[in-house]
C-alpha cells in the first residue's frame, strides 16, 4: 500500500471519528480512537513514536514524538484547536524531513467540520 492509499484511509477514518465524537475533546482522546479506527481497517499504527534529532553531529534520541505513524509511511499530527496556525503545517513538514517520510497529515479535530481540519503535507511525494 502506498502513501496515497494510506492517506485516503486516514482521511476517511478521521471524518468518521469526528462525526461520532464531535469537536472539542482532548487530542489524546482523538489519538486513541483514531488509532483504533485505523487498526480496525487493517493498518499498522504506532502511537507516540520517539523520533531522534541530529544537531551538530550529535543525536538526541527523543527529539519529538510523532502522534501517529501509519504503516511506517505516513505521519499524523493531531490537534484539537479552534483556530489552526500555519506553524502546525510547518511542524508536520519538519517531522517529515527529520524522519525521511514523504506524506503527513495535520488533523485538527477542533474544526467544526473535519474536512476543514485536514491538511495534507508532502515532502517530495509525487501527486
Amino acid at each position: 500500500m502506498d502513501e496515497n492509499e494510506i492517506g485516503r484511509l486516514v482521511v476517511d477514518a478521521s471524518v468518521r471519528v469526528h462525526r461520532e465524537l464531535g469537536p472539542g475533546l482532548l487530542e489524546s482522546v482523538y489519538e486513541v480512537v483514531l488509532a483504533r479506527e485505523l487498526l480496525d481497517r487493517g493498518l499498522h499504527v504506532e502511537r507516540q513514536v520517539p523520533v531522534p534529532i541530529r544537531y551538530r553531529g550529535l543525536q538526541f534520541d527523543e527529539g519529538f514524538r510523532a502522534d501517529l505513524i501509519v504503516e511506517e509511511k505516513v505521519i499524523l499530527e493531531l490537534k484539537s484547536v479552534e483556530i489552526q496556525s500555519r506553524v502546525h503545517a510547518k511542524q508536520v513538514l519538519t517531522y517529515l524531513k527529520l524522519t525521511g517520510l514523504r506524506l503527513g497529515f495535520l488533523l485538527n479535530f477542533g474544526a467544526e467540520l473535519m474536512k476543514e481540519g485536514i491538511e495534507r503535507v508532502v515532502n517530495g511525494l509525487p501527486d
